[in-house]
This record gives C-alpha cells, sequence and structure tokens, in this order.
C-alpha cells in the first residue's frame, strides 16, 4: 500500500469514530465548557470536524502564514451542521492525497506568523503532527466533554465502557483494587 492509500485508509477509519462522536454532541449546550480556559463544547466539536481540512490545506500549499489568515471561529448551531462539516472536509482530504505522489509528501511546509517561522518541516511529517495527531487530541478532548455531560461515549476501537452489555462490565471490586 502506498503512503496515500495509508493515510486516506486512516482518516475514513478515524472518520467513522469522529461522526459517532459528533453526532452525540448536545448542540443546545454549544456554550457549556469545563473550565474557564477550555474552549466552549460548541468551538470544540466544530474545531474537530474542521480538522481534516487541514490535511488539503498542507497538501495544496507550502506554507500558512497566520499573519495573513483571516480565519474566523464558527460554530455548529446543529449536529447536522456538524457532520456536514466533517464530511466534506474529509471529502476534500481524501482528494487532494488522492492528488498527490510520493514527492509530494518529501515537499517542504512552513508555518510562520509573519517574519516568525514557527516551523518548516517535510508535508508527511506535518500531516502526521498538524493535522491527524491534533485531530486525535481534539478528539480526545471532545470524549471528555460528553462523559463530563453524561452522554455515553462512543467506542473508537472497539465498545467504550458506555457500550459494553453489564455481564462483561468490569467488576466494581477489579475496578477499585486498580485504584
Amino acid at each position: 500500500m502506498s503512503y496515500k492509500h495509508g493515510l486516506i485508509a486512516e482518516l475514513q477509519m478515524e472518520a467513522i469514530s469522529t461522526r459517532k462522536m459528533l453526532e452525540r454532541v448536545p448542540t443546545d449546550k454549544n456554550d457549556w465548557k469545563p473550565h474557564e480556559k477550555s474552549m466552549n463544547l460548541g468551538r470544540l466539536s466544530t474545531h474537530v470536524a474542521e480538522l481534516p481540512g487541514w490535511i488539503a490545506m498542507t497538501m495544496g500549499t507550502d506554507e500558512l502564514d497566520l499573519s495573513k489568515m483571516e480565519y474566523k471561529p464558527v460554530m455548529a448551531k446543529s449536529t447536522e451542521e456538524l457532520v456536514a462539516k466533517l464530511d466534506d472536509n474529509v471529502n476534500k482530504a481524501v482528494a487532494a492525497l488522492e492528488n498527490s505522489n510520493d514527492e509530494d509528501f518529501e515537499k517542504i511546509w512552513t508555518l510562520r506568523n509573519g517574519d516568525h517561522v514557527i516551523f518548516t518541516l517535510p508535508k508527511k511529517v506535518v500531516l502526521r503532527s498538524m493535522a491527524y495527531s491534533h485531530y486525535y487530541h481534539h478528539r480526545g478532548q471532545l470524549s471528555v466533554y460528553l462523559r463530563l455531560l453524561e452522554i455515553p461515549v462512543p467506542g473508537m476501537y472497539g465498545p467504550s465502557f458506555d457500550e459494553m452489555p453489564a455481564a462483561v462490565a468490569v467488576p466494581d471490586e477489579i475496578v477499585a483494587s486498580a485504584n
């Protein structure tokens, strides 16, 4: 399997898990946040839906200059909007990866803020760190938000504790002894 096809397969698999999580976001609680320094639920869930778009942006550019960026954070107002944003960004990312060749992943990409260079790395490193790992990090945060809001967390790599039948749930005494 080529590098790009590996990235595409991973993205498509992870998008299924992300979709399950976004489908559970209570958009009527968009302003909720667990701490004053945290993003609110609406902004975080929208950011998770946006992040696959960084893959297409990375593959289609040689740099991002934050000083020239006219990004205005948005907040999805409905579950349907969250899922549509995710699907759109995943589709754009898959298309950008499909249209790439092995040499494209070796090209240098720079993140800067005006004259200040934050980093300069090969695109394949930018994809793994700033796109994929960043995406998973924020999705993990979102799972904690759901837990704190008493919303069952969907399984991502097998069933979550919320999805396990009581018969296979870990007995309380085992959980207590592990603490």
